[in-house]
């Protein structure tokens, strides 16, 4: 019966892995982060893989839901994942740093507070349309089109 549910949370994971990182925004914001594919996927199963498992997981359990074929040990996941963590700590030190020295008042930044605003509308949208199934064709082709709005800034910004 463990098993079970084990292969059925390792599934349930993983589908969702696969789902979230296959999302072409999450493509863009990740190649352009300072996580890389990997570091991302350990730290998307220590957040929320205990959410969708009801439980208090092990490290080993964490990293047995990996996506990737070969056995992780729990020292390469803790590794990945502390990696990962001090990768986002510098992010954050670096918006703080940033604000603190003016550089957000700055008109050279508009496109991209332009495009977290257009992030936050894709997000809304896509979280009313799973609340939702009424206007359902209506609602999926707006949020297409804020997507593809979303992918072509990010594209844009992200190239030097």
């Amino acid at each position: 019966m463990q098993g079970e549910l084990t292969l059925k949370l390792k599934d349930g994971v993983q589908a969702w892995l696969n789902g979230a990182l296959s999302d072409p925004i999450v493509q863009i914001l990740a190649k352009n982060s300072q996580l890389t594919k990997t570091q991302l996927e350990t730290l998307l199963i220590d957040v929320l893989a205990e959410n969708l498992s009801d439980k208090h997981l092990k490290y080993d359990e964490k990293a047995r839901l990996r996506l990737t074929k070969a056995k992780i040990s729990r020292g390469s996941f803790n590794r990945t994942l502390r990696q990962s963590k001090e990768n986002v700590i510098k992010s954050v030190y670096t918006v703080l740093l940033l604000g603190y020295l003016g550089v957000f008042e700055s008109t050279k930044l508009d496109p991209f507070l332009e495009i977290a605003n257009k992030l936050h509308e894709y997000v809304e949208a896509h979280d009313e349309k799973a609340q939702s199934y009424e206007g359902g064709k209506d609602r999926q082709k707006l949020i297409e089109i804020i997507r593809e709005e979303l992918e072509t800034s990010l594209k844009q910004l992200s190239s030097p």
